[in-house]
């Protein structure tokens, strides 16, 4: 039996007890009564074991509660900080990369434009031999035609 049912009893018997005319009091069965206070101190202790066990099993698992959630944040800030770290060296990565690429774009004009001159270079001098061939060329024909 529980607490509650026996102040329940105890209620419905002070309900259903004779009311003394003119005082408003009631008359009740003392041994009722005692029996009832009775029920309830060998209730009580088994109530008061259950709720002090509720309310440390209550304190357990908030402070688990709490203590998991502080493990969670402190893995969710590790992370994100491994992620600040990863997006930085990812970023740092992709910047050196393309600073390899613009040096190596500006190479490749550097040794194009050489290329183009030293080719420039070679057809002008290819062009001025061709050109003395020709005046030669077309100094013997003078010459043997003068003759």
């Amino acid at each position: 039996m529980e607490i509650m049912e026996i102040i329940d009893m105890m209620e419905e018997t002070i309900e259903k007890s004779p009311v003394v005319p003119l005082s408003g009091k009631i008359v009740v069965d003392k041994e009722d009564l005692l029996d009832y206070i009775q029920e309830m101190r060998l209730v009580f202790p088994d109530e008061v074991k259950e709720a002090k066990w509720v309310k440390e099993e209550r304190e357990r698992i908030l402070a688990e509660a709490q203590t998991r959630s502080e493990t969670m944040v402190k893995n969710a800030e590790e992370k994100v900080v491994q992620m600040i770290d990863e997006h930085e060296i990812t970023k740092e990565a992709v910047e050196h990369a393309n600073q390899m690429v613009n040096d190596a774009q500006t190479k490749a004009m550097e040794i194009k434009t050489d290329c183009d001159q030293y080719a420039d270079d070679i057809l002008n001098d290819i062009e001025k031999r061709l050109d003395m061939l020709l005046k030669k060329v077309h100094d013997d024909r003078t010459y043997f035609a003068n003759k």
